[in-house]
């Protein structure tokens, strides 16, 4: 693999140009991408995040993805307090952000920051120099497409305690190597940009890179993170690992789906929460379809419409986070500051939204309180007021992250329709 070090800056560094030479542990290999570098072009760009000021020169960044890195970061902390150690690999690190944020946030031990263009070499390093100087040995940057990058560690046997893949578009090729490359209960950042295979217009192209034919559904946006987890299960089991999703958030910019599952060898102890799922248009009821029940599929309202169970599949069905992960990743975030600070994307919120999200009770899938007021032909009512009915009636419900207008709730549609007729009688408070 060809690498770039920080240890060897040329002893003529000047403040715009740095010389990069190899030391690599096979020092008869000539680096491909060996050249001069610049660190500080003329017309770079500042940005700052979390008090960490970094150029972003010509690289793809956006501000809104700052949520999904703070969660990335809190979770490679956790990691690093739990096991004493973190090695990183940033596997398309851009400008290094997220590498830098690794190193002065999460403190890791070591982070290799890779991306394919090697024009951003001199953002990179001149990034990661404002956080550890080149005597530290903390970090390296390389310049090759992820899989390559991702198979070379393997080869080498040089794991990583936490490896960090932010693609664009339903980039899942890169699945099995990451899945050889990262540690036996190490984690993996995984990401989906794909709206389009997740809202279920291109079924064909979601089979493809997630082996999930996928159909337009009501709550697509979960869909998509149970398209990208489902992928990563199939994947991880043809190699012998499964997997467990410890948080699963999504992003209405891109839109970004970002999934964090930890790997272990063999079975998972809990069963395989791999199947279809079925939506009847006609009464709005959702279900999970076990593989051997195919055959079968039939909506209990029975509905005599052609066509009205639409089935996609098949992904993901089990829980979406764990709650005891999140309320560590909360607790932590507030010893560091990160809740109600005036943050536009509110931390605080989204996390307890998690935690709430994580009752067991919940089935996959979110209701938007404009299709139940639709099939009851009701104004739509007050998400408050509706939930505090559900509750009283001995279901279970939350809002969800996904949605500020939806509920989740292992109440049935017809239920949930007979609630909001009756609240539409109440006198006003």
């Amino acid at each position: 693999m060809g690498s770039l070090y920080p240890t060897t800056l040329s002893s003529s560094f000047h403040p715009k140009t740095l010389i990069l030479t190899n030391s690599s542990q096979n020092p008869t290999r000539k680096p491909f991408n060996f050249r001069p570098v610049t660190t500080i072009a003329s017309n770079s760009h500042y940005e700052t995040e979390r008090g960490f000021q970094f150029q972003i020169g010509d690289t793809f960044f956006r501000h809104e993805s700052a949520t999904g890195r703070d969660l990335g970061v809190l979770a490679a902390a956790i990691h690093k307090k739990s096991n004493g150690n973190l090695r990183v690999l940033d596997a398309m690190c851009g400008c290094g952000i997220r590498s830098l944020r690794y190193l002065a946030e999460a403190n890791a031990d070591f982070v290799l920051a890779n991306d394919a263009n090697e024009d951003c070499n001199g953002v990179i390093v001149s990034n990661l120099l404002s956080v550890s100087s080149e005597e530290d040995v903390r970090w390296k940057v390389s310049h090759s497409i992820a899989n390559r990058v991702l198979a070379e560690r393997y080869v080498e046997r040089d794991l990583f305690d936490f490896i960090d893949v932010d693609s664009f578009g339903s980039d899942s090729s890169f699945f099995r190597c990451a899945f050889d490359t990262v540690k036996l209960g190490g984690l993996l950042y995984v990401t989906s940009t794909d709206g389009f295979s997740s809202g279920g217009h291109r079924p064909n192209h979601s089979l493809a890179a997630y082996g999930a034919y996928i159909r337009p559904l009501p709550y697509s946006n979960e869909i998509g993170l149970r398209m990208l987890i489902g992928g990563a299960m199939r994947e991880a089991s043809v190699l012998g690992y499964y997997i467990t999703p410890l948080f699963s958030y999504y992003s209405y910019h891109g839109p970004v789906f970002r999934v964090l599952l930890r790997l272990n060898r063999g079975k998972p102890p809990h069963g395989i929460h791999y199947r279809f799922i079925g939506y009847c248009e006609s009464c709005g009821h959702s279900q999970a379809i076990s593989w051997d029940k195919l055959g079968q599929m039939k909506c209990p309202c029975e509905s005599d419409v052609p066509d009205s169970l639409v089935v996609s599949g098949p992904l993901w069905t089990g829980p979406l986070h764990c709650a005891s992960y999140l309320t560590e990743m909360h607790t932590l975030a507030g010893e560091w500051g990160w809740l109600g600070d005036g943050v536009k994307n509110d931390l605080d919120k989204l996390l307890r939204r998690m935690i709430d999200e994580s009752d067991p009770s919940l089935p996959f899938g979110y209701i938007q309180l404009d299709e139940i007021a639709s099939r009851a032909k009701v104004n739509s009512p007050r998400l408050a007021t509706i939930m505090s009915v559900i509750q009283q009636e001995g279901y279970s419900v939350s809002r969800s992250h996904i949605s500020n207008n939806a509920i989740k709730t292992n109440c049935p549609m017809s239920e949930c329709i007979r609630i909001a007729k009756e609240i539409q009688t109440l006198p006003e408070s």
